[in-house]
C-alpha cells in the first residue's frame, strides 16, 4: 500500500514539509480548489501542484476530488458539456501523473454532520452526527454546520427544490451516463475512477443516495464492469451504516480489485440510532473493528492507496475540523502499525 495524507493546497495550514515528517508517508492527496465546479483544470496549476509536492519529497497520485457538477447528477442538457469538461480533467491530471481519481455522487452534500466540534471525554473534539438534532432541523429553513459558507439559503432551498422528482433509479442512471463517458478516457490514460460512499448512508431531506450499501456497489459494477470503475473504501462512512459488514465487503470487493483507495478512520456509535462520533483510529476507541478490516486487505494483496481519514482536534489544535496534523498522524502512525504487523506475520 502507499500511505498518503489530505493536502488542501498552498492555502493549507499544514506545511507539506510537516506531512513528509509522519513515517511512511509516500505522497498527499489533492485537487484544484479555486476553480469553479465543471471548469477545466489549467495544466499549469497541476504542474505547479506536482513541483510543491515532489520539492518536498511527496508524490501527488491521487486526486480527491474533481467534483461532480449538480447539472450531471441532475441529468441536465448542459452536463454533456460538462462531461466533456470532466474527461480533460483526467486527461490533464493524467499528464502530471495522477493515478486515481477519488469522487462522489451525492446530490447537494457530500457529507453531513451535526455538530462539527462534539466535546469528547478526553478534552478533544471531532465531527458528530445526532440523529435527533438532525430530526429538529427545519428543511425550509436550513443552517447546516460546515454548509453555510457554501451555501445561501436561496441557493440551498434552489437546489433542494430540483431534487425533488429526481427517484433514486433517475440519480443511478445518470451516474451511469457519466461513468459511460467517463471510464472510456480512464482507460486510455491509465486512471482509476473511486466513488466515494455516501456519508452518512442514507436519504437525508429527500435526497437520494445511491452508493450505501453492497447492493449499491454490486449494481454499480455490474452496469460498469470495467475495473477502473472502482471505489473508495471509506470505513467511516460505510461503517456509519449499521447493517454494512464492512469485512465481508472489503474481502469482496478487494479480491475484485475494485477498491483503489482506502480511507481508514474509526466512529463510535451512540445509542441505538444512526447518531455516532467520530474517534480515534485505535480499535479500542470506536466501534469499528479496524484491525480485521485491514487483515483482509492484506490478505487481497491490497497495493492501492491509503489515508487516515477524518482526526479529531487534539492537544489545542484549532484546524479544519477533522482535518488538524496530530490526531491523523497518530492515525497514520497506528494504520502504518497495523499494515507492517499484519504482513509480517504472514510472512
Amino acid at each position: 500500500m502507499k500511505m498518503t495524507f489530505r493536502w488542501f493546497g498552498p492555502k493549507d495550514s499544514i506545511p507539506l514539509s510537516y506531512i513528509k515528517q509522519i513515517p511512511n508517508m509516500s505522497g498527499v492527496v489533492t485537487a484544484v480548489y479555486d476553480m469553479p465546479v465543471g471548469e477545466i483544470w489549467p495544466i499549469e496549476t497541476l504542474e505547479k501542484l506536482k513541483a510543491q509536492c515532489h520539492q518536498n519529497g511527496l508524490e501527488m497520485e491521487v486526486i480527491e476530488s474533481i467534483p461532480v457538477h449538480e447539472d450531471i447528477k441532475l441529468g441536465k442538457p448542459s452536463r454533456d458539456v460538462l462531461i466533456d469538461n470532466y474527461c480533460q480533467n483526467i486527461i490533464n491530471c493524467a499528464q502530471v501523473g495522477v493515478k486515481c481519481v477519488c469522487y462522489n455522487f451525492m446530490p447537494v452534500f457530500d457529507w453531513l454532520r451535526t455538530n462539527m466540534h462534539h466535546t469528547n471525554a478526553d478534552g478533544s473534539n471531532s465531527l458528530s452526527y445526532s440523529q435527533e438534532d438532525f430530526d429538529n432541523l427545519d428543511p425550509n429553513n436550513l443552517h447546516l454546520p460546515g454548509w453555510d459558507e457554501s451555501y445561501s439559503s436561496d441557493e440551498l432551498q434552489s437546489l433542494l427544490n430540483e431534487y425533488q422528482n429526481i427517484s433514486h433509479e433517475q440519480l443511478f442512471d445518470n451516474l451511469i451516463y457519466f461513468l459511460k463517458k467517463i471510464i472510456p478516457v480512464c482507460e486510455k490514460y491509465d486512471v482509476n475512477m473511486a466513488i466515494h460512499p455516501d456519508d452518512p448512508p442514507w436519504d437525508v431531506f429527500g435526497l437520494p443516495r445511491i452508493v450505501s450499501s453492497e447492493q449499491d456497489f454490486d449494481k454499480l459494477f455490474k452496469a460498469i464492469p470495467s475495473t477502473r470503475n472502482g471505489l473508495t473504501f471509506c470505513t467511516g462512512s460505510l461503517g456509519a451504516g449499521r447493517n454494512n459488514d464492512l469485512i465481508h465487503m472489503v474481502d469482496k470487493y478487494a479480491k475484485q480489485k475494485r477498491i483503489h483507495f482506502f480511507h481508514a478512520r474509526n466512529i463510535k456509535y451512540v445509542g441505538d440510532s444512526n447518531s455516532f462520533v467520530e474517534s480515534g483510529h485505535n480499535d479500542k476507541c470506536g466501534s469499528l473493528d479496524l484491525y480485521k478490516i485491514i487483515e483482509v486487505l492484506v490478505e487481497n494483496d491490497f497495493q492501492g492507496y491509503v489515508r487516515p481519514d477524518h482526526g479529531r482536534n487534539i492537544w489545542g489544535e484549532d484546524n479544519k475540523p477533522g482535518y488538524g496534523l496530530y490526531d491523523r498522524a497518530l492515525g497514520a502512525s497506528y494504520i502504518n502499525g497495523l499494515f507492517e504487523a499484519i504482513e509480517r506475520n504472514r510472512k
